[in-house]
């Protein structure tokens, strides 16, 4: 009889073993997530995912009870990456410039979403524009909200509803973005700037003369 050399499982490796649970499963997760972007979700089978990340099917199980499961894990690290995208924008901007704030928080939506909406439209792909669970899209309000406050707090502008002015601008930052993205724009520089023009005439400057 033919000797056949015993195949070591992938996870009891030396490199495996050391490797810290949460890098093992960001691992596991970049592999279905890069599968799902080439071939589908639907497609895309556990074997090929503990395959692409060189673990055990026991591993995936550990983790996620399901492909649906990891792919509500996966859209809560989109939505995590993205606000730290948006917020590591926002820091870099002088505390007290709110009008500065807002324009770098609007860029920011506009340039990691067409940097990621492939990885977007995976993740989200049973959302809806009429869902009014969108924890996504909360986190996003809640992180604009607070600089429209703050200007307002810091005299810069007086918006009569801060929250309605929010969400117009949020969803006419996102709709404006998915027109640019259907049309293939190269650049989105100038497109934001504009982008951001248009959303700071929602904010009357304090004591500015009316019409």
């Amino acid at each position: 009889m033919r000797y056949k050399a015993k195949k070591i499982p992938p996870e009891t490796s030396a490199s495996s073993r050391t490797k810290p649970a949460e890098v093992r499963l960001d691992e596991l997760m970049s592999a279905a997530e890069n599968l799902f972007l080439s071939q589908g979700f639907s497609a895309t089978t556990v074997n090929e995912i503990v395959e692409a990340a060189s673990v055990a099917k026991g591993t995936f199980y550990h983790y996620f009870s399901s492909k649906n499961e990891m792919l509500e894990a996966l859209a809560k690290r989109y939505t995590e990456r993205f606000l730290e995208s948006v917020q590591e924008a926002i820091d870099g901007c002088s505390a007290d410039d709110w009008e500065e704030r807002l324009r770098v928080w609007i860029h920011a939506n506009i340039e990691t979403y067409v940097k990621t909406y492939h990885i977007h439209d995976i993740v989200y792909t049973k959302h809806h524009h009429h869902d009014r669970a969108n924890q996504a899209k909360s986190a996003l309000l809640d992180q604009l909200l607070e600089i429209i406050e703050g200007g307002r707090l810091a005299g810069v502008w007086a918006p009569n509803q801060p929250k309605i002015v929010a969400l117009l601008i949020y969803s006419g930052v996102h709709g404006a973005t998915d027109d640019i993205i259907a049309s293939k724009t190269a650049d989105s520089t100038s497109f934001a700037r504009n982008v951001s023009d248009a959303c700071l005439y929602m904010l009357p400057k304090l004591n500015a003369p009316t019409k």
